[in-house]
C-alpha cells in the first residue's frame, strides 16, 4: 500500500566515512517540491551535493500541504450550495461534507500543534530553509477561510444561523490575518533568505497569492449577516484582499509559465497544473460576492460593482477554460506514464471547485443559462476529482501512520 510520507526514490545518504559519489542520474531531476508534494517536508534538502541530510522522525515529516485536502472537502460543500440547479438533497449533502472538512480540519490542525511541541525545529525549517515547502504556508489560512465559509452556507441548518456566522466570522479572522501574513512573509523570504532557481518553478508559487483571495470572498459572504455599522468596513477590507491577491497573483503567474516552458515539472507535480485555475476561478468568485455585498454596505456602488464582476468574471473564466484544457491534457499524459498518487492530487479539488463558485456568480448575476449549466457540469468534475483523491488518501493513511510513527530515514540530498 502506497504511504503519503514517504519518497521510496531518494537514496540513503553515504556514511559519513564514505567517499562522495555521483550523483544519479534517475534522480537528477528530483527537487524539494518532489519531496515535499509527497508528503515529505524536504527538512535539510539543501542541493548543495550528496552529503546527508539530517533525518526527520515520525510527524516532524507532516507538511503544510496537507490542508489543501481540507480545502478540496470544504469547496466540495460550498459547491453544492452555490450550483443554480435544484437537486434533491443537496442540502443534506452538503451537510455532511462540510462535517467532513471539520474533521479533516480538526485533525490536521491537531497534527501540526504536536508536531510544533515535538519537532519545533522542523516546522521551522519547513518555512525558513525549504523554499518548496514554505509556498505550502498558503493552505492553512485556506483551509481555516473554507471551513469557515462552509460552516456559513452549509452548516446553518445544522448549527443554526447564528452560531454558524459567529464560527465563520472567527475563522476568518484567524486566516484573513493568516493569509496577509503568508502573502506577504512568504515573498519576503524567497527574496532575502531562499535559494531559487527560475527553471525550477511551479503552480505552487501562486499559493501565498491566492490566500488573500480566498479572505475576499469568505469576508463578502459574511457582510450581509453583520451589523449595519460594520457591513462597509468589511466590505473595503474584502477589496482590499481582492486587490492583494489579484496583483499578487499578477507577479507570480509570469514566472510560474516562464518555469513550466522552461524548466522540466516533476511527473507528481503534474496536477499542481491545476492551481492556475486556483486564481481566476477565486478572483470571479470574489468579484461577484462583493458586487453582492455593496447592495447591503454601499448601495451607490451596487451597480457599477455588480456590472464590472460580469465583465471581469467571463474574461477570466474565459481564460480558465482555455488552461483547463492542456491541465487535463498533461495530466491525462502523466497517468498514462504511471504518475504515483501523491496529495498534489489533491489540487484537482479546490481549484476547480473555485470554477464553480464563479460560474454560479456569474449566472446569478446575469440569469444567463449557459453559466448555470458551467456551474453544474464543473460540480460534476470537481465531485469525481474529489471522491477519487479522498478514497486514494483513506487508503494510504494506515501505511503513512505506521510510517510516521518509526525515525526517518535519512535523506540525501541532490
Amino acid at each position: 500500500m502506497p504511504t503519503l510520507t514517504a519518497a521510496p526514490h531518494l537514496a540513503p545518504a553515504a556514511p559519513p566515512d564514505a567517499a562522495p559519489q555521483p550523483a544519479d542520474p534517475a534522480n537528477a531531476h528530483i527537487t524539494d517540491a518532489d519531496v515535499t508534494s509527497t508528503g515529505v517536508t524536504g527538512a535539510g534538502v539543501t542541493g548543495d551535493g550528496p552529503a546527508a541530510a539530517p533525518a526527520r522522525p515520525g510527524l516532524g515529516r507532516l507538511g503544510p500541504n496537507w490542508y489543501a485536502a481540507v480545502m478540496g472537502t470544504a469547496i466540495v460543500a460550498t459547491g453544492a450550495t452555490a450550483v443554480p440547479v435544484g437537486l434533491p438533497g443537496r442540502a443534506a449533502f452538503a451537510a455532511a461534507v462540510w462535517l467532513v472538512a471539520v474533521a479533516a480540519l480538526a485533525a490536521v490542525t491537531a497534527a501540526r500543534a504536536v508536531q510544533l511541541v515535538r519537532h519545533p525545529g522542523a516546522v521551522r525549517a519547513q518555512l525558513l530553509d525549504e523554499p518548496a515547502t514554505a509556498v505550502f504556508q498558503g493552505c492553512p489560512p485556506m483551509a481555516l477561510l473554507a471551513v469557515g465559509h462552509a460552516t456559513l452556507v452549509a452548516g446553518a441548518p445544522v448549527l443554526g444561523t447564528r452560531a454558524a456566522v459567529a464560527v465563520d466570522l472567527v475563522l476568518w479572522c484567524a486566516g484573513a490575518l493568516y493569509a496577509v501574513a503568508v502573502a506577504a512573509g512568504v515573498p519576503y523570504l524567497m527574496i532575502t533568505r531562499h535559494r531559487t532557481a527560475a527553471r525550477e518553478t511551479n503552480p505552487t508559487w501562486l499559493l501565498p497569492a491566492v490566500a488573500p483571495l480566498v479572505a475576499a470572498s469568505a469576508a463578502a459572504a459574511l457582510v450581509p449577516h453583520l451589523p449595519e455599522p460594520s457591513r462597509p468596513v468589511l466590505l473595503y477590507a474584502g477589496c482590499a484582499l481582492f486587490g492583494a491577491g489579484l496583483l499578487g497573483v499578477a507577479l507570480v503567474l509570469p514566472v510560474v509559465f516562464a518555469g513550466l516552458v522552461h524548466g522540466r515539472l516533476a511527473p507528481v507535480l503534474t496536477p499542481s497544473l491545476f492551481l492556475v485555475l486556483g486564481p481566476l476561478g477565486q478572483s470571479t468568485t470574489a468579484a461577484g460576492g462583493l458586487a453582492d455585498a455593496a447592495r447591503t454596505a454601499a448601495p451607490a456602488l451596487a451597480g457599477s460593482a455588480r456590472a464590472l464582476s460580469v465583465l471581469y468574471g467571463v474574461a477570466v473564466l474565459g481564460f480558465a477554460l482555455l488552461w483547463l484544457v492542456p491541465a487535463v491534457a498533461a495530466n491525462l499524459r502523466a497517468l498514462r506514464a504511471g504518475m504515483p498518487f501523491a496529495m498534489t492530487w489533491w489540487a484537482f479539488t479546490f481549484p476547480v471547485g473555485t470554477l464553480v463558485t464563479g460560474a454560479a456568480a456569474l449566472a446569478r448575476h446575469t440569469g444567463f443559462g449557459g453559466f448555470a449549466a458551467l456551474s453544474a457540469a464543473l460540480y460534476a468534475l470537481l465531485l469525481g476529482a474529489w471522491a477519487v483523491a479522498a478514497l486514494r488518501t483513506a487508503a494510504a493513511l494506515p501505511a503513512t501512520w505506521r510510517a510516521a510513527a518509526c525515525p526517518a530515514e535519512p535523506v540525501r540530498n541532490r
